[in-house]
């Protein structure tokens, strides 16, 4: 299955990780996990990663980033067959987490994104990935929002939409923008109106445009996920010629 716009099919995986280079993984899992379990991945830690939880102020906070950070570990060690504490990370200069070049690094690609109780992590070869995932917020201004951060393009495309359709296409859009900044690991140096994507529902999710470069926007393929009712999600992965295959962790 080649890269294109589509519903997400969520499998448990199989014993053995198998990650071929023209495949990109998606994984899904519930960051409310018991707290025995929630013990056990902080032990998976780093020092510095447990400083940094310590900083947490609240619980609920504190919980999320343990499992979002201790399953990324076990996730990633199933494929590289290391024990989840074994693993080293490094930062780029904008922050982006990559393995270290002992463990692949140079090679393996990653991701992660939570929102409330879910959170998502993909995995790649040779090319670099992103993705976001939002809960639906009701009560989320998300039309100022728009206007403020979303590029001249996509808020005509926007305002063209009937009233009922805006707060879907708004979360497709930001999620979309938000994949593609993280997969170009830049940080905030790559304003979200600098470049368009889709956004109308049903509409394939597509790159359009970055600073009137045809050429960059040709690189990615953007994919809409589904994962779970209330939440919209996006995935953006460097280069076409790529097979999606999506996981459900099963805590």
């Amino acid at each position: 299955m080649l890269a294109t716009s589509g519903i997400s099919s969520w499998r448990f995986p199989p014993a053995s990780l198998c990650l071929e280079n023209d495949e990109v993984h998606v994984w899904r899992a519930s960051l409310a996990l018991t707290t025995p379990r929630i013990q056990s991945l902080l032990q998976t830690l780093s020092p510095e990663e447990r400083r940094r939880a310590e900083r947490f102020r609240f619980q609920k906070h504190l919980r999320c980033y343990i499992v979002a950070r201790g399953l990324l570990r076990t996730i990633l060690g199933g494929y590289l067959g290391l024990e989840p504490y074994e693993l080293e990370f490094c930062y780029n200069s904008y922050g982006k987490p990559a393995l270290t070049k002992t463990f692949g690094g140079e090679t393996f690609r990653f991701n992660l994104s939570h929102s409330y109780d879910i959170a998502l992590y993909t995995i790649a070869n040779r090319r670099e990935v992103g993705v976001d995932i939002e809960r639906i917020r009701l009560d989320f201004a998300y039309e100022e929002i728009a206007e403020k951060f979303f590029s001249p393009r996509e808020i005509a495309a926007l305002r063209a939409l009937s009233p009922s359709m805006r707060q879907e296409a708004f979360f497709a859009c930001w999620t979309r923008k938000e994949a593609y900044i993280k997969a170009r690991g830049e940080g905030l140096t790559l304003r979200l109106d600098q470049f368009d994507v889709t956004l109308a529902p049903g509409e394939p999710a597509l790159l359009l445009g970055a600073n009137g470069d045809q050429q960059e926007a040709s690189r990615w393929s953007l994919r809409m996920l589904t994962p779970g009712p209330g939440y919209v999600a996006a995935l953006a992965v460097e280069g076409h010629d790529w097979r999606l295959k999506c996981w459900q962790w099963p805590d």
